[in-house]
């Protein structure tokens, strides 16, 4: 096996994966992307998106400068002939050796920071057709999503710390929330724990009282809390999302938002349980519609998407009517079922054919529906 990596994935003291099974992990995408490419007739890809150069190299580089860009201060080739380049400029590089790329197996392709040449020396260096997962001249466009859409063993180890840090990260931050709180602050303070874990947040969704029952995507604008508050967030590391909402209530739910939570739970339990290998997109929104329209809430599907697998992108791809991308072992989902100001949504993986929670928040209260015998636990509302 070739060494594609001269290190152990080690956060703040703890081990997340050893040496040998990152190594793996890496060797294996190496192999399968190189038969890809050659299935393609292409002399090599080039990786521009943050997503699939966080795929290829195991986690292992961020090139992000620029938050919310899809691209960074970096690029990756793999040939057809199994070689590895990366691509920066000069004034990039020495960081990107010293804490990216250092430990790979990428050789480093160089040049002036006024002179982007990276198309033009990756084609030569392909020595034939190049493929590139961002549009541009002389490439052709790809997706990497079907390789990547199902996780190795040790991207799972790096999911399930992502997803229980995130977790704690939330529910340390909805216990802090007070009625007189804005939404910024609410942002700010569940952000702040993030950031501290070294966990970047992608989605910011923290609304107070009735912009919640009034927006399913309500971005924070100011309002001021009273009795009723949500944390919906995304959040990234090495390259692999988690979703997670959570909600706190001053003073007692009224009883039709406590129904709305166990119906959203119902639904929620209905997609999960669906949710096997082989089940296609078109299957799965038909679950959810029959799962709404047994709660007595017929049509909600219409009022906002469903969810679906995660991973590298904060929904791969989303349940639609008519939608034929099918559900593959090792694959991680988050569904988001509402109703009205109640929700579910927590981040899980399907692996051989149980769903492991990534996003449990056990000092939290719990909803346990039952599906075909097996119970689906979702987040209830902290009464304070």
């Amino acid at each position: 096996m070739s060494e594609r990596v001269r290190k152990s994935l080690v956060v703040q003291g703890t081990t997340v994966v050893e040496q040998p099974a990152w190594n793996a992990e890496m060797e294996s995408k190496h192999q399968r992307l190189v038969e890809w490419i050659r299935s393609q007739k292409l002399g090599g890809v080039l990786l521009r998106r943050s997503e699939n150069l966080a795929w290829v190299t195991g986690g292992a580089v961020e090139v992000r400068v620029l938050t919310p860009c899809e691209t960074g201060v970096a690029s990756v080739m793999v040939t057809a002939e199994g070689k590895r380049y990366y691509f920066t400029t000069e004034n990039e590089a020495p960081r990107l050796n010293d804490e990216e790329f250092g430990a790979l197996d990428f050789e480093p392709v160089t040049f002036p920071w006024w002179g982007d040449d990276t198309v033009a020396m990756a084609a030569k260096l392909a020595g034939g057709a190049l493929g590139c997962d961002a549009p541009g001249t002389g490439t052709t466009l790809v997706s990497l999503y079907p390789l990547r859409a199902a996780l190795s063993g040790s991207e799972m180890m790096r999911y399930r710390w992502l997803g229980a840090e995130t977790a704690a990260a939330t529910a340390q931050a909805l216990k802090a929330v007070e009625p007189g709180q804005t939404e910024y602050d609410l942002e700010a303070m569940t952000e702040e724990i993030l950031l501290r874990r070294g966990i970047l947040p992608s989605v910011a969704l923290y609304a107070v009282d009735e912009r919640i029952y009034k927006y399913k995507h309500a971005v924070p604008r100011g309002a001021r809390l009273k009795q009723y508050a949500m944390l919906n967030l995304c959040t990234r590391k090495w390259g692999l999302a988690i979703s997670i909402t959570r909600f706190v209530h001053f003073g007692k739910p009224a009883a039709e938002l406590e129904a709305r939570f166990q119906s959203a739970a119902k639904v929620n339990a209905a997609l999960l349980d669906a949710t096997k290998v082989g089940a296609t997109s078109a299957e799965l929104f038909r679950v959810a519609q029959k799962a709404y329209e047994a709660e007595g809430y017929p049509g909600e599907e219409r009022l906002h998407h469903q969810g679906g697998p995660t991973g590298y992108g904060e929904r791969e791809w989303v349940a639609t009517p008519s939608g034929t991308e099918t559900v593959v072992n090792q694959q991680a989902f988050a569904w988001n079922p509402s109703i009205r100001g109640g929700k579910a949504e927590d981040t899980v993986l399907l692996h051989n054919g149980r769903i492991e929670w990534l996003t449990a928040t056990p000092g939290l209260p719990v909803i346990e529906p039952v599906v075909n015998g097996m119970a689906y636990p979702a987040a209830g509302v902290l009464v304070k």
